[in-house]
């Protein structure tokens, strides 16, 4: 069967200006994963990420990582994030007063931030939001799906393909791969670590889950404190 190694980007820059973009720290994570690969002796077939700055700057460290040649980065939209950013405001706003956003959007360490993304996501997912949002949690659904369909479809030799996306994206694919519920996704997705590794494998039948959420790239005792989540 073909591998597909799912990679949640490297860190980005939250609280920043500009989210989409990795962090220095972020880009040291992307660098030592390829390097990860490189100790490994993995080769990839494919390199797939979604379009935003943070899905490539996170393939294109990788592959300088691996210090070796390599196929082109494939750019796909399937596989973007959903707004986060977009669901917490809406989700703010049903609840006047309840919550300082300004706050919370700029520091991802406050303990409330990730109860209140999980409220917000929960709404999103069972569709409670009042407002007119630029993407539903169905439509962010079939998007994903599409996107591995795409994938799932070129199974047809053995390959290997990495594929660099979001936390949302990944968790959205990996609930399908299981056949589980929508709550496994919004598990799944405030458990994913930066550069974290998920892995399945698949021909153009089916898929299968194989491991989840890995690190060993910075599992080291001289990269304490280099996992994160945002």
């Amino acid at each position: 069967m073909s591998e597909l190694i799912l990679v949640r980007h490297a860190q980005a820059s939250f609280g920043t200006g500009d989210y989409d973009r990795l962090s220095e720290l972020g880009h040291r994570q992307a660098r030592w994963l390829g390097e990860h690969f490189l100790y490994r002796q993995l080769e990839f077939d494919r390199v797939v990420c979604g379009d935003m700055l943070r899905h490539r700057q996170t393939a294109e460290g990788i592959l300088s990582g691996m210090q070796q040649s390599h196929p082109a980065i494939e750019a796909d939209a399937s596989w973007n994030e959903f707004d986060f950013e977009v669901i917490i405001r809406a989700y703010a706003e049903q609840q006047p007063g309840k919550h300082d956003l300004k706050q919370l959007t700029e520091d991802a360490a406050v303990p409330d931030f990730t109860r209140l993304l999980l409220e917000a996501l929960r709404a999103w997912s069972e569709d409670r939001l009042e407002a007119d949002l630029p993407e539903r949690f169905s439509e962010f659904e079939e998007r994903v799906l599409s996107g591995l369909r795409a994938i799932a479809e070129s199974g047809t030799k053995r390959q290997r393909v990495l594929l660099v996306s979001s936390g949302g994206a990944i968790s959205m694919a990996l609930r399908h791969v299981l056949g589980a519920p929508a709550s496994t996704m919004l598990s799944m997705n405030l458990q994913l670590r930066n550069t974290g590794l998920s892995h399945v494998y698949f021909n153009a039948q089916s898929m299968h889950f194989a491991g989840f959420n890995h690190v060993p790239h910075l599992e080291h005792p001289e990269r304490s404190g280099t996992i994160t989540y945002y």
